[in-house]
């Protein structure tokens, strides 16, 4: 019987493998104590000989052939020629167990197909059954020495029930130099062909079925006959033995000790007894047992294959299924757990730390992620900021996001343009012109800071509007937001047009980038008596702010070419709003002025072109 040895294994416990190591049966002492003694007794022989009845001369030749044994012995590639033998053997043993024809998938399909209670469909179930169990007997006759041992002869196969002596006649009648293991797979199928002709199969779905499963059951068959036929090369065989005699051949003379008064390197100690060299002929030797077990599992040794119980086994239980089992069906009745949604089996004592465990829901059920990482966007801000980053650059993102989280003069030009509207916002909606109050020293700024052309990239530009229905309205020198006209603009068919529009743009604010008016600020009210009261004072940022400096005026004004207005326009009809889109700006005018408007009125913006004009007008 093979030696299982499973259940002593089945938990890891500290030196699990040592009690493995006092087995008999099926261990490596029980194969490999002979080698061994062998080994140890020549070795045992040629140190007597050196230590007593060499003469000195012929001791100093020894040692030099023993130092030359034991430098060269290390060239034979032991671990190599060996390792791939044994990994070789072991696949090719493995598959010949695979390929053991066991009659479990056929006997099923068998019992389900071919139908009849009489004794005649017990009949023939019976006998197709039997046909398979003679087929495997037949093949592993011819591997197993063991089977040979059981069955020597023909007769004995009769007289063991799996052949009738009718059926041995035409066994032996059929003349063929080849093995005839297959003559019962044949009857097999003539059998199955009777049965379906009689309406025993029902249909031809069920004889391909039957008649593919048996074909499973024939190549296991002649797989197992080709293994027998087909061995590892010899060769190959013959050079790991070689190699493994070879060596130890040299060890018996290259590990022996020397005298250690001759000072020979790595000779200084002497035992005796080769302790290590027993250890390595052991391990070497015991590689090369396992392989010339494993290399035919179908012997007599402690682990080959049981095949004589295979073949009781499988006999007894294939003639169970196709004849006491058929039709044999318990009373069916409900389970215990008929009206539970969710069944659970119990658990004994033994097992109740099982229920201490949580079940296993994915690598990721514990995983964190914070909560402001958890909200969805909105698809078209994804779409929309995936359009911008594809039509110009798919770095400009990334650089405005820099940009505005780091601190930049932009940052803080565009700061002091927002305080500067905020502002002037407040003074035109204030009841009477009155300049009392004054900016702060935050809003005066940086007087270094100049205001660049295209500083309204980032930031979000006003418009005053006045009086008049004017057609045409101009920002006080900024671009509108990029980022807010992409939200706005939903009309994919003029993208492209606005895109063009804005790249012309910009370049003419880079162009005219030397020439734009630095940042304006409000100051103190002047009392200077040139300044009139309905102006509005304003100083530009990057002039140092002395006493001697003139102020400069924001004046509004009429224009001279047209009527004036039967209603004057003041600073309650100004107003800032938000730039969004430029063609859809409503000037913010009142209702009497609307009714009243007979002309269009301007704007006066100042330039600081030089100290000679200090005002200028724009429509």
């Amino acid at each position: 019987m093979t030696v299982t040895y499973t259940a002593r294994v089945a938990n890891v416990r500290f030196c699990g493998f040592s009690k493995l190591l006092l087995a008999w049966k099926g261990s490596i002492y029980k194969v490999l104590y002979k080698e061994v003694l062998a080994f140890f007794t020549m070795y045992t022989i040629i140190s007597i000989t050196y230590r007593f009845f060499l003469l000195e001369h012929q001791k100093r030749y020894f040692e030099k052939l023993a130092i030359y044994c034991n430098n060269y012995a290390s060239l034979i590639p032991m671990s190599f020629v060996l390792g791939f033998y044994v990994t070789l053997v072991v696949n090719r043993w493995w598959n010949q167990y695979m390929s053991i024809p066991l009659p479990d998938r056929l006997m099923c399909v068998l019992s389900g197909g071919l139908q009849g209670g009489d004794e005649r469909g017990r009949l023939l179930r019976r006998t197709m059954m039997r046909y398979a169990s003679l087929s495997s007997l037949l093949i592993l006759r011819s591997v197993s020495t063991a089977v040979y041992k059981r069955f020597p002869t023909m007769d004995h196969v009769v007289e063991a029930g799996f052949m009738t002596r009718e059926e041995r006649k035409k066994f032996e009648s059929l003349q063929s130099p080849y093995n005839k293991y297959w003559i019962p797979c044949v009857w097999f199928t003539n059998l199955a062909a009777v049965a379906r002709v009689e309406g025993r199969i029902k249909d031809d779905s069920t004889l391909k079925l039957l008649l593919e499963e048996l074909n499973t059951f024939r190549g296991n068959c002649s797989m197992l006959f080709h293994y027998d036929m087909i061995s590892v090369p010899l060769v190959y065989t013959q050079v790991v033995t070689l190699a493994v005699y070879g060596f130890f051949l040299a060890c018996l003379i290259g590990r022996q000790f020397l005298d250690p008064a001759q000072g020979y390197p790595g000779h200084d100690l002497d035992l005796y007894i080769p302790i290590f060299t027993l250890l390595q002929f052991f391990f070497y030797a015991g590689w090369l047992k396992v392989a010339e077990e494993l290399i035919n599992p179908f012997g007599e040794d402690d682990d080959d294959f049981e095949t004589n119980w295979l073949i009781d086994r499988n006999f007894q239980v294939s003639m169970m299924a196709v004849d006491e089992m058929y039709g044999d069906l318990p009373m069916l009745e409900r389970d215990r757990y008929w009206n539970d949604s969710n069944p659970r089996p119990p658990y004994t004592a033994a097992t109740l730390f099982v229920l201490r465990k949580p079940s296993f829901q994915g690598s990721t059920f514990d995983m964190a992620i914070p909560k402001e990482e958890m909200h969805f966007k909105p698809l078209e801000d994804i779409a929309e900021n995936l359009e911008e980053s594809q039509s110009r650059n798919p770095n400009l993102a990334l650089l405005n996001h820099l940009l505005s989280s780091a601190p930049s003069s932009s940052g803080l030009m565009s700061g002091a343009l927002c305080r500067a509207s905020t502002q002037l916002h407040r003074l035109t909606r204030s009841p009477s012109p009155d300049f009392s109050t004054s900016a702060t020293e935050d809003d005066r700024g940086d007087p270094s800071v100049t205001l660049p052309s295209n500083l309204g990239l980032n930031t979000q530009s006003t418009i005053c509007s006045c009086g008049g229905a004017a057609e045409e309205h101009r920002a006080l020198g900024f671009n509108e937001d990029k980022e807010q006209q992409g939200k706005n603009e939903k009309d994919e068919g003029n993208q492209q047009n606005k895109d063009r529009e804005r790249e012309t743009r910009r370049a003419a604010s880079e162009n005219t980038a030397d020439t734009a008016p630095p940042l304006l600020m409000f100051s103190q009210p002047s009392t200077d008596s040139t300044v009139a009261p309905d102006s509005l004072v304003l100083s530009p940022i990057n002039q140092s702010r002395d006493t001697t400096s003139s102020p400069i005026i924001l004046r509004i004004e009429e224009n001279s070419t047209t009527p004036p207005l039967s209603t004057g326009c003041s600073l309650q009809d100004l107003s800032f709003q938000s730039i969004t889109e430029q063609t859809n700006i409503w000037p913010g005018l009142s209702k009497q002025i609307k009714d009243h408007r007979s002309g269009q009125p301007f704007v006066t913006v100042p330039r600081f072109s030089g100290p000679a004009s200090l005002e200028k007008t724009y429509p």
